[in-house]
């Protein structure tokens, strides 16, 4: 077994201090390939074995099954100092229905987690300003994404209730959708507590970028920084565009099409990873924990071998900025 040195804590707000990497769902749920259930708890036993402290699902991973993989690993068990944080993907609701439906998905994340409350809780559509038009999928507007007025009205009171009522610690949202509508939330007058965004040398977010054709998640990180919402970095290898290779076939529907000529567009990355002598997802990782006011980057590991392979990039260290800059010219970013 390979040894690495202790893994970094850095500060974020909502939980006091976080690990520098969080073990994602998706992977767990199945998202990112095939794994078996054995195999995902296997994951994140390791992963809390590392120095993990934070596990970060949705009912959208598996229809639940990375809530109960976390659910199966805790059962009679005390947290300690692990933090869980699921999500809800609520789509655009009457201001009437928006708590219960919260309420209700919370519900069932926490029977599926064993749990009675989870530390964070985060908005899982995308959002978007009242009038805004998807440039793909528009017919998915009112199911995938959130409009401001329903987020200001509704959202927020919703989520400083079920504070109140013990069953969150605190509450965020996703950092996808309209640039300009996620722009204006992090400037709204009651702040999100907590963002994730999308954070890789490609600035893309791929496939789940299909809402506003110009989105720009640098923009996002930026603000965010700006503003000090703490933040949680995704799509580190870019749903598998800055790895070796793609560990997946085309979707057969073709939405995940992005993410494919993604992976062409970073062959310049692959290539200067090889002149460094260095694998690919390693230096992928290496450059999201090198942004500034990132907290944590989430992972979006299937299991032990990838996980392993995240931890050796976080035990490397940050990048230098000569690193950085030669990533960006590679990527002519």
């Amino acid at each position: 077994m390979l040894k690495f040195k202790l893994m970094q804590k850095r500060d974020f707000q909502p939980f006091g201090t976080v690990s520098a990497l969080t073990l994602g769902g998706g992977g767990l749920g199945q998202v990112w390939g095939e794994t078996t259930r054995e195999e995902a708890v296997a994951t994140v036993n390791l992963a809390i074995e590392k120095g993990i402290t934070h596990l970060d699902v949705a009912p959208m991973y598996g229809k639940g099954e990375a809530e109960k993989v976390v659910g199966e690993v805790f059962k009679g068990k005390d947290l300690g100092d692990v933090k869980i944080t699921t999500k809800c993907r609520l789509g655009t609701l009457p201001d009437s229905e928006v708590y219960e439906r919260l309420n209700s998905s919370l519900n069932k994340s926490l029977d599926n987690l064993n749990l009675d409350r989870v530390d964070l809780f985060l908005l899982h559509s995308q959002l978007i300003k009242d009038d805004f038009q998807l440039y793909t999928l528009n017919e998915y507007r009112d199911t995938n994404t959130t409009s401001l007025s329903c987020f200001y009205n509704s959202v927020i009171p919703a989520f400083e209730r079920l504070k109140k009522e013990g069953k969150i610690g605190s509450w965020g949202i996703g950092g996808l959708g309209q640039t300009q509508a996620i722009l204006e939330a992090l400037n709204h007058d009651i702040q999100p507590e907590a963002i994730q965004c999308v954070v890789n040398p490609l600035n893309s977010a791929g496939a789940i970028g299909y809402v506003d054709q110009d989105f720009d998640p640098q923009k996002i990180l930026f603000e965010s920084q700006k503003v000090g919402v703490p933040i949680l970095g995704i799509r580190a290898v870019q749903a598998g565009a800055l790895t070796l290779e793609m560990d997946r076939e085309p979707h057969p529907s073709g939405f995940d099409k992005k993410d494919f000529e993604d992976y062409d567009k970073a062959e310049p990355f692959r290539m200067l990873a090889s002149e460094w002598n260095m694998n690919p997802s390693i230096l992928a990782h290496r450059y999201a924990l090198s942004a500034e006011k990132v907290s944590s980057v989430i992972l979006g590991v299937k299991n032990r071998e990838e996980l392993l392979e995240c931890i050796e990039a976080e035990s490397l260290g940050e990048l230098n900025q000569d690193q950085i800059s030669a990533i960006d010219t590679a990527l002519s970013r």
